[in-house]
């Protein structure tokens, strides 16, 4: 199911014929470099379960990354629930396949979830929890005018919270 769609991709739901073509990206050690490691095929699929699980339980979550040019799924982007310091927050996260980084794709997907989750969802902040080396992440994250919120551990590694609040406006 199409989710949103910008200028060159579409976010649509996860399935789990996904798998193959998601492994390209969670399991390519040089763009999970800032994650524990990448992940094995089982945990591919456990990624998309959860987001089905996801889909179902909050009405949204990552949603798989389709170029429109030629409908191959290159990563994903959307909004999850994350616990932060014991407080529920929407994070935007995103991937994007290595081959296609510096083409912007990351942040045109993260300023359609920015805009779908301050028109659907009741929240005043979005967030992205970023490693502080991550610096192609906090680019995207301030693209989609984020700014540093707080540094906090969260999954035992020390992580920026980048955030955008409903009413600040952010650039297009």
């Amino acid at each position: 199911m199409k989710i949103l769609e910008t200028s060159r991709v579409i976010l649509r739901e996860f399935c789990s014929d996904d798998a193959d073509a998601l492994a390209r990206t969670l399991s390519d050690p040089e763009t999970m470099r800032f994650y524990p490691a990448p992940f094995d095929r089982a945990g591919v699929e456990a990624w998309i379960a959860r987001n089905l699980r996801r889909y179902q339980e909050h009405g949204h979550g990552l949603w798989a990354m389709v170029l429109k040019s030629s409908g191959e799924l290159v990563g994903d982007c959307g909004l999850t629930v994350q616990d932060v310091d014991g407080q529920s927050e929407i994070e935007i996260g995103y991937h994007v396949r290595r081959d296609l980084w510096g083409q912007g794709l990351a942040t045109e997907a993260a300023h359609a979830c920015r805009d779908f989750g301050f028109e659907r969802l009741p929240v005043e902040r979005l967030i992205s929890l970023i490693r502080p080396e991550n610096l192609p992440s906090r680019r995207v994250a301030e693209k989609n005018g984020m700014t540093v919120w707080k540094e906090v551990r969260w999954q035992d590694l020390v992580h920026r919270v980048y955030a955008i609040r409903r009413n600040r406006p952010a650039e297009k």
